[in-house]
């Protein structure tokens, strides 16, 4: 593997680098690429580039269908930044419910009274707030960050209701049994106190909380968006916090709209940037770089099919990219078989209109007959 780092990466991932792995100084002598938030869609990608790896679950900073299209294999690390995230929308639920950080810049503002803990006594009702304990929260979207936020509000006592209309066994399956799933969104934030968003920014779901679905929700509520920039339409959400109609919004996504609003709370995008996070992004980046480009094996895309055909053995292995059109195996093998290739396995995966393709033979095989095949992107072969 020869990684060029798009981004700052952990030294503690990038110091499991061995055996020739490693990172390079330029586009032109790399195979992949690390990234974390550097924006790649104006961005010139050499031919040599095999695969992109993010370092993070969101990646609205690469052009995936430009890359697909390219033969270029797009990870992200879902999961590796979980707790992280969790953690901060706690932390966040406690800020929004009691005024934690006006009580402590009072503090600061008043450092010089030298009779500040009586003072504070006569103060401190100003920053009164409410307990979380039996209060109730929608968590829309349970993937990984939002099915451990669900948990960790039903440990703190509260009413949980969860929204995901793509829930995954597996989610489903780690979900604590005392959150009460919803079919709906509209049934999901009605008449709760709290709402959480845990999901991606896509054309379905940008503005998704307007002000139709505001108007649905109990007076008074908090919104958290620790998820993406663009799912809260802003104008909908300035006119519910200037009416009290939304108590607080907390978001990790500044903007010049967001900081001057009313009763919010702003983070410099804060939800990853933990020591823990940095290095488990990484590392899992890292993983599933080196098992597509030694086995060419594919885990935890967002523009490819999942595809394992296990450590590659001997003989070749013949890597295919190409659309997701009908006669492909058919024209694999028969080049194969006709170059006098015997195949010992073969996996062959599709997601939409792409699809992967991996041949285990005992020789080399003619690429440009291979890559002449219409509908095929690349083709790569590992000795």
């Amino acid at each position: 593997m020869k990684a060029y780092c798009l981004d700052k990466i952990s030294k503690v991932a990038l110091a499991t680098l061995k055996d020739g792995d490693k990172t390079v100084e330029s586009l032109n002598d790399a195979d992949s690429i690390l990234v974390r938030s550097s924006k790649m869609h104006d961005m010139a990608l050499p031919e040599n580039i095999l695969a992109v790896a993010r370092a993070g679950a969101g990646v609205n900073n690469i052009p995936l269908q430009d890359y697909a299209e390219k033969g270029v294999v797009v990870f992200n690390t879902p999961g590796a930044n979980a707790n992280a995230v969790k953690e901060l929308v706690i932390a966040s639920l406690l800020l929004a419910s009691r005024d934690i950080i006006g009580g402590n810049l009072w503090v600061k503002e008043n450092a010089g009274d030298e009779n500040i803990a009586k003072s504070a006594e006569k103060a401190k009702s100003q920053f009164a707030g409410n307990e979380v304990f039996h209060k109730s929260i929608a968590v829309l979207g349970l993937g990984a960050i939002g099915v451990l936020v669900a948990n960790a509000c039903v440990d703190l006592g509260m009413q949980v209701i969860g929204y995901d209309p793509y829930l995954s066994i597996h989610n489903a399956m780690l979900l604590n049994k005392r959150v009460t799933y919803v079919s709906s969104l509209e049934e999901a934030v009605k008449d709760v106190d709290f709402l959480t968003v845990h999901i991606p920014l896509t054309d379905s779901t940008k503005d998704l909380i307007g002000e139709e679905l505001i108007n649905k929700m109990k007076d008074g509520a908090t919104i958290l968006n620790l998820s993406r920039d663009g799912i809260i339409d802003e104008a909908a959400l300035e006119k519910a916090l200037e009416e009290g109609k939304i108590k607080k919004y907390v978001t990790d996504f500044a903007n010049p709209n967001v900081v001057k609003m009313p009763n919010t709370m702003c983070f410099p995008h804060l939800g990853a940037s933990t020591e823990e996070a940095e290095d488990n992004c990484a590392l899992m980046a890292i993983s599933e770089l080196k098992d597509y480009l030694e086995n060419g094996n594919i885990s935890n895309s967002v523009n490819y099919p999942a595809a394992d055909a296990g450590k590659k053995g001997q003989g070749v292995r013949i890597c295919i990219n190409h659309r997701n059109i009908p006669g492909m195996i058919n024209n694999f093998t028969t080049i194969i078989s006709r170059d006098g290739g015997n195949i010992a396995s073969l996996v062959n995966k599709s997601r939409n209109e792409y699809a992967y393709t991996i041949i285990d033979a005992d020789k080399e095989v003619d690429m440009k007959e291979l890559l002449d095949v219409p509908g095929v992107l690349r083709v790569r072969v590992i000795a």
